[in-house]
């Protein structure tokens, strides 16, 4: 008879060396023809496996003492596989979850409620607490997941990225809050130690020298901090996700694309302030007028970096890509007007930077690379300007009555 292994509708392969000496001894396996031994491995017909298996039950139980503790093990090791493979589905290093922190230097809000527990208790009641638990419940959310087909909007890309704050952990990447003080400060892993040290052991933030201030601000910025010393770092995490960087979610899932009325003072000087720091802890107090005047600029400029940002990213000529192009103008153009006014040597290189960019489809490399140059003078101007030299445009601050 021909034992060929296509003659068998569920053919089975054993390795003759690995398995017991009951199956290992049938003399079917000996007589084989040697070109159908495949080396080692060998086919059976599903009849003499019938027969082998009664055998092979016999032994293992004459035998438990030997064989159970392997088939334990072996159960353990499948799985001990499976976990790692789970682990590694979900980390987002392996390209397929993306995110805007990186979840394993994420340490959650308890990290910073020691010492800002007033800006904590503000921030427990505003829309960027609350969506943890709000969000999976609103039902233009519902349909935009229906649409993309998530069943899991913690555990999702399209959702993650903006609404959630992810952390890893030895079960692998789990949501931990909503919007929160690491979503816009940065993971704090690699900088909340500088942060905390104002000049050694029992040195107060009241006792830290400027040059220290100086050189921690520095250090912790070098961290991964978007410590609010300059305003320009705060309002890239705010425009990173409120331009909506994603094609899929507003082509497919009908997801708004960006939110268009947005402008740094009006949206961080209402329900989500938490300024705090000058008073200890007593008071959340309005910035001054200059900061808000250098805090109003600084978002036109992260308005145009991340809207060109989006329009690179656009594959097809529909709502995403269009609403991106034409934010990026409006931009631009909004920043014209301001210059006009205020007549600023960084303004003049962030206008030149986008002059020329062709807000087009497979325009990537050219759109990106004006992003990178306005992100470098946007952190500049927030750097070296004083917002006591942009008074000339103080009546186009958003007044207390419109914020949110």
């Amino acid at each position: 008879m021909d034992y060929r292994a296509d003659q068998f509708a569920a053919p089975l392969y054993v390795d003759r060396d690995l398995l017991p000496r009951p199956i290992r001894e049938v003399t079917l396996l000996q007589n084989l023809p040697w070109k159908y031994r495949f080396t080692t491995w060998y086919v059976l017909p599903i009849g003499v496996w019938k027969v082998q298996v009664m055998r092979l039950f016999n032994y293992l139980r004459s035998n438990r003492r030997r064989w159970i503790p392997l088939i334990l093990a072996a159960g353990w090791l499948v799985v001990a596989t499976g976990m790692t493979l789970n682990n590694q589905a979900a980390d987002p290093r392996d390209g397929q979850i993306e995110v805007h922190l990186d979840p394993t230097k994420v340490l959650g809000s308890d990290s910073c409620e020691k010492c800002h527990a007033a800006e904590i208790s503000v921030w427990k009641q505003t829309p960027h607490h609350e969506t943890f638990q709000t969000l999976h419940r609103k039902p233009e959310a519902i349909q935009i997941a229906s649409k993309l087909g998530i069943s899991s909007f913690k555990h999702d890309s399209a959702c993650i990225k903006c609404h959630y704050t992810m952390q890893q952990s030895a079960s692998g990447l789990e949501p931990v809050s909503g919007v929160s003080c690491e979503s816009c400060h940065g993971a704090a892993k690699d900088w909340i130690a500088i942060h905390n040290d104002y000049g050694g052991p029992g040195v107060t933030g009241e006792q830290e020298t400027p040059d220290h201030r100086l050189q921690r601000l520095r250090a912790s910025i070098a961290g991964g901090m978007r410590n609010p010393a300059n305003v320009y770092l705060v309002a890239q995490s705010c425009y990173r996700c409120h331009t909506v960087p994603d094609e899929k979610l507003v082509n497919v899932g009908g997801h708004k694309a960006g939110s268009l009325d947005f402008e740094i003072v009006a949206w961080s000087q209402g329900t989500v302030r938490h300024n705090f720091m000058h008073s200890h802890g007593q008071s959340n107090t309005v910035s001054d007028p200059a900061r808000l005047r250098l805090m109003f600029v600084a978002g036109m400029i992260a308005d145009l970096e991340f809207s060109l940002r989006a329009t690179a990213s656009a594959t097809e000529k529909a709502t995403f890509g269009l609403t991106s192009a034409q934010r990026a103008a409006r931009a631009a153009k909004r920043l014209e007007a301001a210059q006009g006014q205020l007549q600023q040597p960084l303004l003049d290189e962030v206008l030149q930077a986008f002059k020329g960019v062709k807000l087009k489809l497979n325009n990537r490399e050219q759109l990106e690379a004006a992003a990178d140059k306005i992100n470098t003078l946007g952190i500049r101007f927030a750097a070296t300007v004083d917002g006591n030299t942009l008074e000339a445009i103080q009546k186009y601050i958003p007044s207390a009555e419109r914020w949110k």
